[in-house]
């Protein structure tokens, strides 16, 4: 899998002011793929246990997508993907998904929170591309709002452009890294200017950046479905998701249960 980039911790201080400062002078590192999934694993091991979540409580994990028409040629490969992150989340329990998506004209709606696998994939089946511009401004204020009514765990965003201001949608992100909500940020393509800004979302929430292509759909479906269980159960199901499938969960708690 190529170009991960794990996203600095964002402490309780003052770093929203920081935020122009941060766009203006960071600097795309371009590490070998093998010490940029390792970065992403350590920064996972800081994050155990999963951020806000009370024992015996449900995790909840927003799922945000672009369905403008750009992505209509992967669509139905993203579809796949996602329908078994949901199925390996389904499968451990203790989870809500809700997902969110926007395109067309304006157009940005969050369905409920579900816990089901079936209709969650169901829902995703039955979206179409439209052409439009992204919102993702608006994603990123929903899961600000719905993390101030009861915690989440988790952002997972698939996308592959970027026309809003990325001063604006840091600042946003900024918060978010505030209230521990994580975002793990899916860039299809090779636009430069949504790279800049999804890396600085994944960087200021304290999250991660992956490419999504072809190429690694196997790692990123094993990925998605290691974030989604890591939600829901935290360590221990973490922990018996490595034992049980390996890959990237595998490292992922090696790295947790280092030092």
């Amino acid at each position: 899998m190529r170009q991960w980039l794990v996203a600095r911790e964002v402490g309780l201080s003052d770093k929203r002011k920081d935020v122009v400062r941060d766009v203006a002078n960071a600097a795309v590192e371009s590490p070998s793929s093998n010490a940029e999934i390792a970065a992403f694993l350590d920064k996972a091991r800081s994050m155990t246990p999963a951020p806000g979540k009370a024992p015996g409580k449900r995790g909840r994990l927003v799922f945000a997508l672009d369905a403008t028409m750009s992505r209509q040629p992967t669509w139905d490969t993203a579809c796949t993907l996602q329908a078994e992150m949901f199925r390996e989340a389904g499968k451990v329990g203790g989870l809500d998904i809700q997902l969110v998506y926007y395109r067309g004209f304006n157009e940005c709606r969050a369905g409920k929170w579900a816990s089901d696998a079936e209709a969650l994939a169901g829902m995703m089946a039955r979206i179409d591309c439209r052409g439009g511009q992204t919102q993702i401004g608006r994603v990123l204020k929903h899961v600000r709002a719905e993390t101030k009514k009861a915690p989440v765990q988790a952002l997972v965003f698939v996308g592959d452009a970027m026309e809003e201001s990325v001063d604006a949608l840091c600042a946003i992100a900024g918060e978010l890294g505030l209230l521990k909500v994580p975002a793990f940020v899916f860039q299809e393509g090779f636009d430069p200017i949504a790279e800049q800004a999804f890396r600085e979302i994944a960087r200021l929430t304290g999250g991660a950046f992956c490419r999504f292509d072809p190429g690694s759909a196997a790692q990123l479906k094993q990925l998605l479905s290691a974030v989604a269980v890591y939600a829901a159960g935290g360590y221990k199901a973490l922990a018996d998701l490595s034992k049980s499938k390996g890959g990237p969960a595998r490292l992922m708690i090696e790295q947790m249960s280092g030092n």
